[in-house]
């Protein structure tokens, strides 16, 4: 994706790290905004698209889609960790329906925040969606059922073809 950068060469001194207080000020005020203009639904829709496209341009740029399922989640695990996005585990899977459960440990989008009693990691859902139709060449609808913002410690995601 070209209008990324070369962030190498653009921040010799500061590099590409960031805090995740820097990730979440930006996140979470342009879902506001959006919420105060859209209304949650809407707000929800934008934003898990975003996610759905980042995950189209991770897989293609970032992700290896000519490996074994199995190879393909081991990179997947890897990769968010380098990039630290989350700890990724593999719960369930059954290509054959189209179902898969994934678990996110220390996500990027919500750990640590206080409960809300709502899932909040609609970025994740279209992110992770966005990786899966990639890679099988199916859509994917995947929704959050746990969360940190629940009460949780984990943020647990059901991934089903539509």
């Amino acid at each position: 994706m070209k209008a990324l950068g070369d962030i190498d060469s653009g921040r010799p001194n500061l590099g590409g790290n960031m805090p995740v207080f820097v990730y979440r000020l930006f996140e979470l005020s342009v879902a506001d905004i959006l919420e105060k203009n859209f209304g949650k639904d809407k707000t929800d829709e934008i934003i898990r698209s975003a996610g759905f496209q980042s995950g189209i341009e991770y897989a293609k740029n970032y992700l290896d889609l000519t490996l074994s399922f199995n190879d393909f989640v081991e990179l997947i695990q890897k990769q968010l960790v380098e990039h630290k996005i989350g700890i990724l585990r593999v719960e369930y899977v059954n290509l054959e329906k189209g179902e898969i459960i994934l678990t996110v440990y220390e996500d990027l989008d919500c750990s640590g925040l206080p409960v809300y009693d709502e899932t909040v990691c609609v970025y994740d859902e279209g992110f992770l969606s966005g990786i899966l139709q990639t890679y099988t060449g199916k859509p994917f609808k995947v929704r959050e059922i746990d969360c940190w913002a629940t009460g949780d410690r984990a943020c647990r995601f059901v991934a089903k073809t539509v």
